[in-house]
């Protein structure tokens, strides 16, 4: 299927790493021109050489997307290298750091909200302007099953990802009319560089030999983190693929929708 996103000006934040870069990856190979961010150059630079050596086009450019001279800073460097930005893609985000109901802070519950929500409000004020304009734009916000089955752990997180998920879907009924779709992806438990180094430490320490297979350690470890119905961890392409989706002119009539990619995880009654 030819999703169209040829010569589309693609911007994905927190891509130099993990999920963005993925994402990133994705849609360049999809023909899109991606705009690869990160707060770390260099780490940057190495998703945007995958995606040339890959045949793809992508450019660099940084800044922390929780103040807003370096967001200001960063959108003039979009527009100076590819011109107005009709794929936004938030991706940036995390944690306020690992904690619990016992520990948990009202600091790390307003610097999640900051990283992950307002964030994602910046970039998007900043870029729904040119896209209203020109009567056609795509943002997805990328929240996570945490935002839908919130553990007991990190609950600053989980509240942050919901808050995407309301987010999401009042910006998608204020733009609807003006060919601007926005939509929400929450992935689940996703092979991940960091996941991958997390799963292989709990296999050592199980007696799994360290030489082992993925697919070995996937099948030893996933039951211990998560009860995934199809047996197995998600990939970075298969977010990718769902991202790219949206992001085309394909999916015009999907907007504020949430797309869950956990693999059935979530319960449906």
């Amino acid at each position: 299927m030819d999703l169209r996103l040829g010569k589309k000006i693609a911007l994905v934040t927190g891509s130099s790493k993990g999920i963005g870069a993925g994402i990133a990856r994705g849609l360049a190979r999809e023909g899109a021109t991606v705009i690869v961010h990160g707060r770390d150059f260099d780490k940057a630079r190495v998703v945007a050489k995958q995606i040339a050596d890959e045949g793809g086009t992508a450019h660099v450019v940084t800044g922390d997307l929780i103040d807003d001279e370096q967001v200001d800073a960063m959108l003039r460097q979009v527009r100076n290298v590819a011109g107005d930005v009709e794929i936004l893609v938030n991706n940036a985000g995390g944690s306020g750091g690992a904690s619990d109901w016992s520990t948990t802070a009202p600091e790390a519950w307003a610097a999640s909200y900051d990283a992950n929500v307002l964030a994602a409000v910046r970039m998007a004020k900043a870029l729904l302007p040119a896209m209203r304009r020109k009567r056609w734009g795509r943002i997805i916000n990328i929240s996570s099953l945490a935002g839908l089955m919130p553990p007991a752990r990190n609950p600053d997180y989980s509240a942050a990802k919901a808050a995407m998920l309301a987010m999401s879907t009042s910006m998608a009924k204020a733009v609807a009319a003006e060919g601007v779709t926005v939509n929400t992806v929450s992935p689940g438990t996703i092979h991940s560089e960091k996941l991958d180094g997390k799963f292989r430490e709990v296999a050592e320490s199980k007696g799994l030999a360290q030489d082992a297979s993925w697919g070995e350690v996937e099948a030893a470890i996933l039951p211990l983190f998560a009860q995934v119905p199809v047996g197995r961890v998600g990939t970075l392409d298969e977010i990718a693929d769902a991202v790219a989706f949206l992001a085309s002119p394909r999916a015009a009539y999907i907007t504020g929708s949430n797309i869950r990619l956990d693999g059935g995880m979530l319960p449906t009654t």
